[in-house]
């Protein structure tokens, strides 16, 4: 539908004004066609005046239309900034109020845990003694009341500062170790259960103190530095299962594992660069001069052996470590490591090769060695080492003859290695007879090994050079002719 400035007539309107001759319609019809025909007379200046003028009046009124629709936005936008400000307002209020409150609550709050911790503190004055009393009478009571596989007892444990906790533990007895312990215990009783004197003991205790001691916790003590170095030393002096060793210290199991492997690595890293060095210029003088003196051959700074440990057969490479003279002996498979030392004239180790397989040779030993590589460089100078046969003769290194038809000079010359070989093999005896680890397979892993032997050829040199004299019947009870080979 079209909207214009004119009404539309139809046709029966245009048919009426047409027959009824009305002389006013059809001369308005006829100005009109005359008009956009050009035909009639021009308007008159006044009428176009007028024109002009109702035109004005037309665009001033949307001129004011249009202001008034700018004033109304205006207005709009002034009340919605004044909303929005007005929401700031109340938002800031509520924040503020919010925070009032929060910060009444702590209070209330810190108050109330003031007024709780007063109140326990008063309970635990009050109550200090019946507890104590009362932890005393379940203790008693649960060392004869078995649960499970063993007492079981409640322990207040923890010096640090705060409230003690309670923490359950297995019940163990320390009777052995706090006897041993006591300083009345015979020197003679505490040397056949440690193999070494009392003296000794509190050295090592006194060396190893910075490397082992450990720091109470809110749970429980730590284990003091005297019974993790006993719990140690009576393993490797007695070479009894774990088993025991936790009954005689009152410990776990796996805790008497965990020390001993912690003492030997500590005694392996503070003492082993101690008391196994190889012996400096004025001290090589001495040895020289004291096996110069036994048998004769001049220049002789050490005497040399190899020894086998038992292992358990172990998981990979199972053929390397298999010993066939032992298995031979034995009439059953034998798995063993090698230990290679070399001692001064007192049967002190002045160096050590641990952990080789035990199906390699004396000499394949010997090969592998630092000790090897630092002689064959030059750093022996004017010094012999003896050995057995089952050395290979280098410049360095005296063996016997081994080929038959000796005259009676080489079978002096053999004699007089034999004592200098001796001297190593009474040490090795000393060694394994001292420390019983060493005689059968241990629990300890393979790669944990050599940190065993090792702590104990220093605690060796310690017992030679403090002169720590063995039980006779700890010596007698390890045959040489058992783990060492006779000299043909």
């Amino acid at each position: 539908m079209e909207i214009g400035s004119f009404t539309l007539l139809s046709p029966e309107d245009l048919c009426f004004n047409f027959n009824n001759n009305n002389n006013s319609d059809f001369s308005w019809f006829m100005d009109m066609e005359n008009g956009f025909n050009g035909n009639s007379k021009k308007r008159s200046r006044k009428d176009f005046d007028e024109s002009v003028v109702n035109e004005k009046s037309g665009f001033g009124d949307i001129l004011s239309s249009i202001l008034m629709l700018g004033e109304e936005a205006k207005q709009e936008q002034e009340q919605e900034l004044q909303w929005f400000t007005d929401s700031d307002q109340q938002t800031a209020f509520f924040e503020q109020s919010y925070n009032e409150k929060v910060e009444e609550m702590n209070g209330f709050f810190d108050k109330f845990e003031n007024q709780y911790s007063e109140i326990n503190q008063l309970d635990d004055s009050r109550n200090k003694r019946p507890r104590k009393s009362g932890l005393a009478a379940v203790a008693a009571t649960e060392k004869t009341v078995p649960v499970g596989s063993g007492n079981v007892s409640l322990s207040l444990s923890g010096t640090g500062s705060g409230q003690q906790r309670r923490l359950w533990v297995k019940d163990r007895s320390k009777d052995w170790w706090d006897k041993c312990n006591h300083p009345d215990f015979p020197d003679e009783e505490f040397k056949r259960a440690f193999r070494m004197s009392k003296a000794t003991f509190n050295m090592v205790c006194e060396e190893l103190e910075p490397a082992v001691m450990k720091k109470n916790t809110m749970l429980r003590d730590a284990i003091p530095v005297r019974q993790r170095v006993a719990v140690c030393i009576w393993r490797l002096a007695t070479g009894e299962p774990l088993r025991m060793v936790s009954k005689r210290f009152g410990l776990g199991i796996s805790t008497c594992h965990k020390l001993v492997l912690e003492v030997c690595a500590a005694i392996k890293t503070v003492l082993m660069p101690k008391f196994v060095q190889w012996p400096d210029e004025n001290k090589m003088k001495s040895v020289k001069q004291e096996f110069e003196s036994t048998t004769g051959i001049p220049n002789v700074g050490g005497s040399m052996y190899t020894t086998h440990v038992p292992i358990i057969a172990p998981k990979a490479n199972v053929a390397a470590y298999f010993n066939k003279k032992h298995t031979e002996r034995n009439q059953k498979s034998s798995y063993s490591i090698t230990l290679q030392g070399v001692v001064d004239q007192t049967g002190a180790f002045t160096d050590v090769c641990i952990g080789w397989p035990g199906s390699m040779s004396d000499d394949q030993v010997l090969e592998k060695s630092v000790f090897y590589q630092r002689a064959t460089r030059g750093h022996l100078k004017d010094v012999w080492v003896a050995g057995n046969k089952g050395y290979p003769l280098m410049d360095w290194v005296l063996v016997p003859y081994s080929h038959q038809n000796l005259t009676w000079a080489q079978h002096a010359f053999n004699e007089k290695i034999g004592e200098i070989e001796k001297v190593a093999k009474d040490a090795f005896a000393r060694l394994k007879g001292r420390w019983s680890c060493l005689q059968k397979r241990t629990e300890v892993k393979l790669q944990e090994l050599p940190i065993v032997l090792g702590a104990c050829c220093v605690l060796h040199n310690i017992c030679e050079m403090r002169n720590d004299t063995m039980d006779p019947s700890l010596n007698s009870s390890f045959s040489t002719t058992r783990w060492f080979r006779k000299i043909t």
